[in-house]
């Protein structure tokens, strides 16, 4: 019979060891094939291993967020100062320019608004459309302690199985219901099974406490979820710890295009990510573009 991991014993995650890359930029990503590596050195800078990805998917299950009404007026502007952009595919065919050479990650989960339970989710694109669209990658969510758990963890390695197939990298987003405790011990539990089971990309939150032991136990790229508006100067600290405590990068939505100006909170995270810019020096970067300077 399984067992609860219950030992005394105090874990070494060693978080001050990078773990070794064999022939690829990207940490765990060595053994992929060819199309899979060229998605993911799109999507991620091979000189920083970082992303700055835009997250402006929230409409899939709740409508037209504030920031998002206009996907034409408040994000098309913004994709050029972005790494890759992670949408659905409704809005890159209704309103992303053709023309643009940015990655696209697109959102491959849905089915219950915010007014149902979250986690009764389906797998809501076949792989041909990603493969049609051009797709960089495919996004997913996983509720790991969920009601749905189960079907969550399924739905993401039959797309893992699918984008293997074509060379198409998946993002496990590991989604946190509102019963379940933000804390390392969950995200160490919940990044590890998306890895384990085949994700190439895992997306989660950023905790004050353990962040590095996150990131050092997950054997594949974490990028860090923005989640809720809250003030720049917060989002930016946010986001440098989180890539000094082992991220591949964020992928950030309402604290860019929730912002005031969110160009300039674009640039200062973007320094941030790759630059390891300080964020009192990212908040003057910040106000100096939205004062026109």
């Amino acid at each position: 019979m399984p067992e609860a991991d219950v030992s005394k014993k105090e874990k070494n995650y060693q978080a001050d060891v990078p773990q070794e890359n064999h022939g690829f930029f990207l940490k765990g990503s060595g053994n992929y094939d060819w199309g899979m590596k060229n998605r993911l050195a799109r999507v991620f800078n091979p000189k920083t291993g970082r992303t700055v990805m835009l997250a402006v998917d929230h409409g899939y299950f709740q409508g037209p967020t504030t920031g998002l009404e206009r996907i034409d007026l408040n994000i098309v502007p913004l994709i050029p100062d972005c790494d890759a952009l992670f949408c659905t595919r409704g809005v890159l065919r209704s309103m992303v320019p053709a023309g643009s050479t940015k990655p696209m990650v697109l959102r491959a989960s849905g089915g219950p608004s915010i007014l149902k339970e979250l986690s009764d989710e389906q797998i809501a694109m076949d792989i041909e459309d990603a493969i049609r669209l051009n797709a960089a990658g495919i996004g997913i969510q996983v509720f790991i302690g969920g009601e749905y758990e189960t079907r969550s963890v399924h739905n993401m390695t039959r797309l893992v199985d699918a984008g293997l197939r074509y060379g198409i990298p998946v993002m496990a987003v590991t989604a946190v219901g509102k019963d379940m405790v933000r804390d390392a011990r969950y995200f160490q539990l919940a990044c590890r099974i998306c890895a384990e089971l085949g994700a190439q990309i895992v997306k989660t939150y950023y905790v004050e406490e353990g962040f590095e032991e996150i990131t050092a136990s997950c054997p594949v790229p974490i990028v860090m979820a923005g989640g809720k508006k809250i003030a720049e100067i917060d989002a930016l600290t946010m986001a440098y710890n989180a890539v000094q405590g082992g991220a591949s990068g964020v992928d950030m939505g309402r604290n860019i295009f929730q912002s005031d100006t969110p160009v300039a909170m674009l640039t200062a995270i973007h320094k941030v990510v790759h630059e390891n810019m300080k964020p009192q020096d990212a908040l003057e970067l910040f106000e100096s573009l939205k004062r026109g300077e």
